[in-house]
């Protein structure tokens, strides 16, 4: 199964038709600003299933501000980032992960990619997808119910 995580496109959705026509991902994740983008992205690949949470562009949304998913047994805590202040460090939405049993916590809000592992957790931050450059997005192949690969990508 092939993850694509996208963050703050920010109503430029280009990239994400690209990456996705590119990459063609069994599962999309967007982690807020512009969550209504996912919604756009959703109609236009019916069959792609897409997740999303709110980010601090979207406060008239109802789109929840986290979300908890499992693929395959891998455990995925998603946010935006910015209720848990991540420009100025990790800690806080580290611990909103283990909190959530998370193996992978993906967030987004600096639009600066990010990948390391914390205390046990894959921690990811695709950095933006339509906001700034470089545009990035990250991914995950898991298989056989774990993570093979995981990382960031341009883009272009």
């Amino acid at each position: 199964m092939k993850l694509i995580v996208f963050s703050d496109s920010h109503r430029e959705l280009d990239s994400m038709r690209d990456v996705i026509a590119r990459e063609k991902p069994d599962y999309v994740f967007h982690l807020g600003d512009h969550d209504a983008d996912a919604e756009i992205i959703s109609r236009e690949f019916q069959t792609l299933p897409v997740a999303t949470v709110r980010g601090n562009c979207d406060s008239w949304s109802d789109t929840p501000q986290t979300l908890t998913l499992v693929l395959g047994s891998v455990r995925f805590f998603l946010c935006h980032g910015h209720s848990y202040g991540v420009k100025s460090g990790v800690s806080t939405a580290v611990y909103a992960a283990m909190e959530e049993n998370a193996d992978v916590l993906l967030y987004g809000h600096t639009h600066v990619a990010d990948q390391q592992e914390i205390r046990g957790i894959k921690v990811l931050n695709p950095g933006s997808c339509g906001y700034g450059s470089p545009s990035t997005y990250g991914f995950f192949l898991i298989e056989n119910g774990k993570i093979q690969s995981w990382g960031i990508r341009p883009c272009s």
